[in-house]
């Protein structure tokens, strides 16, 4: 006779529950964010790794970035629930309730500042918190429904994990951290940009004031292109500057020039979204690149 195990019947049931709470503190996000916090804290050490403060900055900014999220899941709920691409997501669907939700993105942010705290520096934890601030503050509840400036003071919060670990190593703002700045600011926002254009539908529905919208196609364009190559010169001064290696320059001028390139072409008016998500898509492959060159590259 066959029986049932009820270890292997509360698997499915477990998942289900768990599968919201990875799901609202939106987990590709905050990768991304980590292997360029992580090839800040590489740059800065420079080949000469502590792993209990590499793997401490590493996961109290993820647990940080990750609270911000779920704050940002719950803050924006309603004009999600108004847009295709964000209308499954989990407070949408009232799959967590909004005081849990709280709750979660209460523990995930006072666990991060404390890794940052008893295992980096006062530094590490300031850089964090500002970005955290910015993203859920100013960003989200102050700018992203009225201003098309959010994107721009938005880009800070973006920057923040880079410059975040290269302090949790160097544990002062230097050259080198105001550098990563300026890059990841740059680097935000013909990414941004790209993103306004192929989800403009999604934006118009929300009522959210984007470029696209707001100052049409070609002006858009034209920052995008603009901001590649102020990207591209900013990241190649960590080579000029004595940051990284040689290599490091080849990657960021042919990644550069391959994402400016793209950005040039004029699209055809009925693919705009097309030449938006090529755009968009280069964007991550610099930004992948440069994080992985600063890790490997560094100057000694």
């Amino acid at each position: 006779m066959r029986t049932h195990d009820p270890h292997k019947l509360s698997r499915p049931a477990t998942a289900r529950a768990v599968k919201p709470y990875i799901d609202v503190a939106k987990p590709g996000i905050v990768f991304g964010n980590l292997v360029a916090a992580a090839g800040g804290a590489l740059l800065a050490f420079r080949g000469d790794v502590d792993f209990v403060t590499l793997f401490a900055a590493l996961g109290g900014i993820a647990l940080v970035i990750a609270s911000a999220c779920v704050l940002n899941n719950c803050i924006d709920r309603d004009i999600d629930a108004l847009m295709a691409r964000t209308r499954g997501r989990v407070m949408v669907r009232r799959l967590i309730p909004m005081d849990g939700a709280l709750v979660y993105a209460g523990a995930l942010g006072i666990a991060g500042t404390a890794l940052l705290w008893f295992f980096t520096n006062p530094l590490a934890v300031a850089v964090t918190l500002a970005g955290f601030f910015i993203y859920v503050a100013v960003y989200t509840v102050g700018m992203k429904r009225r201003s098309v400036h959010s994107a721009l003071v938005g880009s800070l919060s973006g920057a923040a994990p880079p410059v975040a670990g290269y302090c949790a190593v160097t544990g002062t703002f230097d050259p080198g951290a105001a550098l990563l700045l300026a890059i990841f600011c740059l680097w935000q926002m013909p990414h941004w940009f790209a993103i306004a254009i192929f989800r403009k539908d999604d934006y118009e529905a929300a009522a959210i004031p984007v470029l696209p919208t707001l100052r049409g196609m070609e002006a858009t364009r034209v920052r995008i292109a603009l901001y590649i190559a102020a990207y591209t010169l900013s990241a190649m001064m960590l080579t000029l500057a004595g940051y990284t290696g040689a290599m490091t320059l080849a990657v960021v001028l042919a990644f550069g020039a391959w994402w400016l390139t793209a950005a040039l072409e004029r699209p055809d008016p009925r693919n705009e979204r097309r030449w938006a998500k090529k755009v968009f898509g280069l964007s991550i492959l610099n930004v992948m690149a440069l994080s992985v060159m600063m890790a490997v590259d560094f100057a000694v």
